[in-house]
């Protein structure tokens, strides 16, 4: 649920950052019924994913966790990541990082009616909580503890925010390689759908 990561690269488009945000909650064949941008967004979500596991940067920082977290170090990954983003802003957008997180409600709730009600539920907690408090590390932990109670089935995320504690230099060092990888490989993949299109 790497929300900030995934809005930071949908580049200047409102309608693909309203498909990027909402890549989680929307799943199998992309219909047309969502706005042809909302769409490459919604592939370009999946797209950063895909090129996420084939990286580096973020395979080397999945392994640095316990393997006790399995499949779910992955996801700890995406959240660490928000984590760096959210704290480091000012190294990575001229836009100050509350500014942005205000623009980003705007253009969000103008197309909640797109999104899946679950996720329009959960809007207000996302911009009005979690987000805000993804500078700290305490915030990354109370996120996990959040997701972990919205699982069913028994997992073990609600303990990951001490594995950013104990991890956190290298994984800063992982994020700082894989920003620049993915903020390249965003902008391309927008630049040409945009050319396909027809500009």
């Amino acid at each position: 649920m790497n929300f900030l990561f995934h809005m930071y690269l949908s580049g200047g488009d409102p309608q693909i950052m309203v498909g990027n945000f909402m890549g989680d909650f929307v799943k199998g064949p992309l219909q047309d019924d969502y706005p042809a941008s909302v769409r490459q967004g919604l592939l370009l979500h999946r797209k950063i994913d895909s090129f996420a596991q084939h990286n580096s940067a973020f395979q080397a920082s999945r392994l640095r966790l316990s393997p006790d977290y399995g499949l779910y170090r992955g996801v700890l990954v995406d959240l660490f990541y928000d984590h760096f983003l959210a704290q480091e802003w000012v190294s990575w957008s001229e836009v100050p990082f509350a500014e942005y997180l205000l623009q980003a409600r705007t253009i969000i709730d103008r197309h909640l009616s797109l999104m899946p009600q679950q996720l329009q539920e959960f809007v207000p907690i996302i911009f009005d909580e979690l987000l805000p408090s993804y500078k700290n590390i305490a915030g990354i932990s109370s996120a996990l503890k959040r997701m972990s109670r919205r699982i069913k089935r028994p997992n073990p995320l609600g303990e990951g925010g001490a594995e950013l504690e104990l991890h956190y230099e290298e994984i800063r060092a992982d994020f700082e390689r894989f920003t620049p990888a993915a903020r390249c490989f965003a902008t391309g993949f927008i630049a040409n759908a945009a050319e396909n299109r027809g500009g």
